[in-house]
């Protein structure tokens, strides 16, 4: 057909069917570059967040499983929750042990951190570390430095069950065979008396607190446990007690009955651990005898009375006296603990 005045032809209806071919201006591929850039993106970021969630979820089970090291400040801590594993805690605290501990963290810095928990009152309580935390606040104390204002410290944030708090305490030492028999009878003892724990009887904790110790040794600690016991607080020095001589002295105790009570007034009259021992040897030569220290006892003598003062009990004897607290008395400022121990000696003398 031959095209009209205007020069137009029939459509080929071909043509209609051949796809258009439109190629991608640079707007379209800018929008298309962005788009890829920005899918790409959010994928990473979706990954990112995936990853700040399993690193959060870690972290917390280190922190509440106490793997997390922390700085604590000193005086935040408390040790009043666990008996200590030690009986003389003062003693420690002097000693020159403890000087040679100063002087390493002085020079080099704690090394080693402490571990902690938190009460149910959300306080830190001390479970390991008595002397590096002792140390620092003697440190600080000496020098005001601020290097030994804070421990560095696992805390576990999980209430442990009870028992397994007073294990922790006392693995480390007994670990380091740094403990005598009586300080490990001296944890069950306490650890019995403990409300919380609800054991009751030391010698059957014995076995729950010392379970990675061969059996002789949990048999000796146990033979200490009924000496301590049996003798009180008439045996003034329990860590001078060698091993044989306390489980001889126990064995004897648990066959010879009402021993124990004469074996107890000879001992309130040993003002040394020397003149102790000798008690209890000449104890063993004899347990019938009528036993003394080499000075004989006088009628009016005062072997030992108690009394309360508040919250606090007062243990006198010769050449004693002995304060129970809920007092962490370490951390009293030493300058005002010594002018309260003046004013307790002033009025003595009078």
């Amino acid at each position: 057909m031959s095209g009209n005045k205007f020069g137009f032809t029939p459509i080929d209806e071909n043509d209609l069917k051949k796809s258009r071919r439109r190629d991608v201006g640079p707007m379209g591929a800018a929008v298309r570059e962005t788009a890829s850039s920005l899918n790409e993106s959010t994928e990473s970021r979706v990954e990112q967040r995936r990853q700040n969630a399993s690193d959060a979820k870690k972290y917390r089970k280190a922190r509440d499983e106490g793997r997390v090291i922390v700085a604590v400040g000193i005086n935040e801590i408390l040790t009043s929750d666990l008996p200590r594993d030690r009986l003389d805690l003062s003693a420690v605290a002097s000693s020159d042990e403890m000087d040679e501990l100063k002087a390493s963290i002085q020079e080099r810095g704690q090394k080693e951190p402490i571990e902690l928990y938190k009460d149910p009152d959300g306080c830190f309580q001390l479970k390991k570390g008595w002397r590096r935390l002792t140390a620092l606040k003697q440190l600080f104390e000496e020098t005001g430095d601020e290097r030994f204002s804070s421990v560095t410290a696992r805390v576990a944030e999980v209430q442990s069950d009870r028992i397994d708090l007073y294990i922790d305490m006392v693995e480390e030492n007994v670990v380091r065979e740094d403990l005598t028999f009586a300080e490990m009878a001296q944890v069950a003892i306490l650890a019995s008396r403990d409300a919380d724990l609800g054991a009751g009887d030391p010698e059957a904790l014995v076995g729950r607190l010392y379970s990675s110790l061969h059996k002789m040794k949990r048999s000796y600690i146990r033979s200490f446990v009924y000496l301590l016991n049996e003798l009180e607080d008439d045996l003034r020095f329990p860590k001078t007690v060698s091993r044989n001589l306390g489980v001889e002295v126990a064995r004897k105790l648990r066959a010879s009955s009402g021993s124990a009570a004469k074996l107890r007034n000879v001992l309130a009259r040993a003002s040394t651990a020397s003149e102790q021992n000798e008690a209890l040897d000449a104890f063993l030569a004899d347990p019938d005898a009528e036993l003394s220290s080499g000075k004989p006892r006088e009628k009016s003598e005062s072997v030992k009375y108690e009394f309360h003062v508040g919250a606090s009990k007062v243990t006198a004897r010769r050449g004693e006296c002995r304060i129970l607290s809920g007092q962490d008395f370490s951390s009293v400022d030493r300058s005002k603990l010594q002018r309260a121990v003046e004013a307790f000696e002033a009025v003595l003398n009078g």
